[in-house]
């Protein structure tokens, strides 16, 4: 095939960042575009205005001409359109994160994995962030197996979606699963391992509150701590603040060994970058050796066209790149629908544990 083209379901703010990000892949092209907010279907035509935009997702899926589909719908929206895919057209796939939203969900996912007939690939970008990605490469060595990993994430507030979706826990799954499961993705691949107990403290503290929406008010947390025991003996910890815009670094990432230890730091969109604060740092990897020479720090560039194109330092556009070798290969993708499966049980359960002050270690 020369040219891989893409169907596209759902563009709002993360589907246009997939827009752009293909236009940037040799041998791509959005094909056809289905997104049901006039608003945003217009946005999406105008940076992909050679694509077709869909009156359906039937009249999508019925195209012949398509390579690949890539969901970027709101979370409450993915099983239905993976069930709707699996019955119609099942192409590679490129499935937005959370997998799903409610726990009955997981036995329709289940059921479809079992028969689709062609990979499935989570979007976990995160992954895939360049000083992530190293952190990944390196920790082995830098650790010689990591005991203690704790992933910090300080950031801005969610951002105003189509029809506010995402300030309601029934549309997002919740924060620790709409905003977390990435964290919870990290973990298990930083630790080659799987959870048994998780206990947390999180909740609402200061954002939205102030808000109503059709005379309700957003339930969505906004901050919290999450504790994790892995089969393999080794602990995470997450920390995640909403309020907290100002942060130097957006996420910080520290594994720790008998070795030595290794940190990636990660600035945030620059978009939402304080100007008061001067120029963005660059994202960068340090290692600390237990005994020798002291830390050594790694600056991580990232292409400026890459950061332009998107709001998560340039994740979107390299796992783009590993997607479209698979649509052209074959193979299994490196983020499966048991990995996406995973990465929204731990966020539930700590969800759970929170609620209910209690350590949970039912998966």
């Amino acid at each position: 095939m020369d040219i891989i083209n893409y169907g596209i379901i759902g563009c709002g703010m993360m589907g246009q960042e997939h827009l752009r990000n293909i236009a940037l892949l040799e041998g791509a092209r959005v094909a056809a575009i289905y997104e049901p907010d006039e608003i945003m279907a217009n946005a999406a035509k105008a940076i992909a205005p050679n694509a077709q935009l869909c009156a359906s997702l039937d009249e999508l899926l019925t195209r012949d001409d398509l390579d690949c589909l890539l969901v970027a719908s709101p979370n409450h929206c993915h099983v239905d359109a993976l069930e709707q895919i699996a019955d119609t057209n099942p192409l590679p796939l490129l499935m937005e994160k959370p997998l799903y939203t409610h726990p009955v969900d997981i036995a329709r996912v289940e059921a479809i994995a079992g028969s689709y007939a062609s990979p499935i690939w989570v979007a976990m970008e995160y992954r895939y962030m360049p000083p992530i990605q190293t952190l990944i490469d390196e920790v082995q060595r830098a650790t010689g197996g990591v005991k203690m990993l704790t992933i910090r994430e300080h950031r801005f507030p969610f951002l105003p979606k189509v029809g506010d979706w995402n300030r309601f826990n029934r549309n997002t799954g919740g924060t620790l699963v709409e905003k977390c499961c990435h964290f919870f993705d990290l973990m298990r691949l930083i630790l080659r391992s799987d959870p048994v107990r998780i206990s947390a403290s999180a909740g609402q503290e200061v954002n939205h509150l102030d808000e109503t929406y059709g005379g309700e008010v957003p339930d969505i947390w906004d901050s919290g701590y999450v504790m994790i025991d892995f089969a393999n003996g080794a602990r995470a910890m997450l920390e995640l603040c909403m309020y907290a815009e100002g942060a130097r670094y957006q996420e910080e990432i520290s594994a720790v060994g008998p070795h030595g230890k290794i940190e990636a730091f990660v600035p945030g969109p620059g978009r939402f970058w304080p100007t008061h604060l001067g120029v963005p740092p660059v994202a960068q990897v340090i290692v600390s050796p237990r005994h020798p020479k002291g830390p050594q720090a790694v600056e991580i560039p990232v292409d400026p066209t890459l950061l332009d194109a998107g709001d998560h330092n340039g994740s979107t556009f390299y796992q783009h790149v590993k997607f479209l070798d698979l649509v052209r290969k074959g193979g299994v993708p490196e983020v499966t629908l048991g990995d996406g499966a995973w990465a929204v049980r731990m966020g539930m359960a700590a969800q759970n544990s929170a609620r209910t002050q209690s350590v949970v270690a039912t998966f």
